[in-house]
């Protein structure tokens, strides 16, 4: 499904929606791949995926390289593997343990170690709109809202 936002609220709000689903279907763990190029909006995309669970305070992880969220009973990891050079990378900062717990992964940059993402990744792409630069269109699969 495509989604066309024209501002941050209604990127957060597509965020929420994914959380909201995923708490409807029970997921006690997913990943979802963030594909997007720099500034379209994953942060914001993830900001409100959060929020659904009453958290607002999320940030880039681009130099932590992943943020953890306790909200709702939940816990959301998030990464940024923009700055990740391979399989080291990963292992040194904990990856499989991260992805692999009862927890959500929202993973921005994952098609830097396409190796890595699960066969059940819910996969999220934001791209710009060449007739409007304040639109974007926002992919979701691997689920339906």
């Amino acid at each position: 499904m495509i989604y066309r936002v024209y501002n941050d609220v209604e990127t957060e709000e597509i965020g929420k929606k994914l959380a909201e689903k995923l708490t409807i279907l029970d997921k006690k763990r997913a990943y979802i791949a963030m594909r997007g190029e720099m500034g379209v909006g994953k942060t914001v995309f993830t900001r409100g995926f959060v929020s659904h669970f009453g958290r607002a305070n999320v940030k880039s992880p681009t130099y932590t390289i992943v943020n953890e969220y306790r909200a709702g009973g939940k816990r959301i990891y998030h990464f940024d593997l923009y700055r990740i050079d391979g399989s080291d990378d990963l292992e040194s900062i904990g990856y499989h343990e991260y992805v692999e717990s009862d927890a959500y992964s929202i993973v921005e940059w994952s098609e830097r170690v396409p190796e890595y993402i699960p066969d059940d990744a819910i996969t999220v792409t934001i791209s710009r709109v060449a007739e409007n630069e304040s639109a974007r269109d926002i992919i979701i699969e691997g689920v339906e809202l």
